[in-house]
């Protein structure tokens, strides 16, 4: 039996008090810029998946407070990621979190999943992010900076 992929996942948003946000830019399936993502493993908590997620694709520990915002957000499974999980999992929840640094930090990426990273504003990250949850995230922090 394959070990698939649980159906969750975190987003986790780094920004400044400055209102600058980290993009990770993607190397597989394909190149493309997104906050920091990654799916509960078993038994995990998603406040622990945000911790873990987050030091693992950028480095960052305890530099800035991490935050739920309590929004949860389901979408359909995109089929370039289809294989990663059971064959009736079709949907996958994901819990937004934020992380707040006083100002932009060096980042230390994995290189096995990202690619680059920037440092930008809201506005620009906004457009700049693949999925549509990422989009919407950053428009909840815009309206709420």
């Amino acid at each position: 039996m394959a070990d698939f992929r649980r159906p969750e996942s975190v987003l986790v948003v780094v920004y400044t008090g400055q209102a600058e946000v980290l993009l990770l830019k993607r190397r597989a399936p394909f190149s493309f810029w997104q906050s920091v993502t990654g799916a509960l493993d078993v038994n995990e908590s998603h406040a622990h998946a945000a911790r873990r997620e987050l030091c693992e694709e950028t480095g960052l520990t305890d530099e800035g407070s991490i935050v739920a915002t309590g929004c949860e957000r389901e979408f359909e499974i995109d089929p370039r990621w289809r294989d990663r999980y059971a064959p009736n999992d079709t949907c996958n929840t994901e819990y937004e979190y934020r992380y707040r640094l006083p100002k932009s930090a060096r980042i230390r990426l994995d290189d096995a999943e990202h690619s680059d990273y920037q440092w930008t504003d809201l506005a620009t990250a906004i457009d700049t992010v693949w999925s549509w949850t990422n989009k919407e995230a950053l428009q909840k922090l815009r309206g709420e900076l």
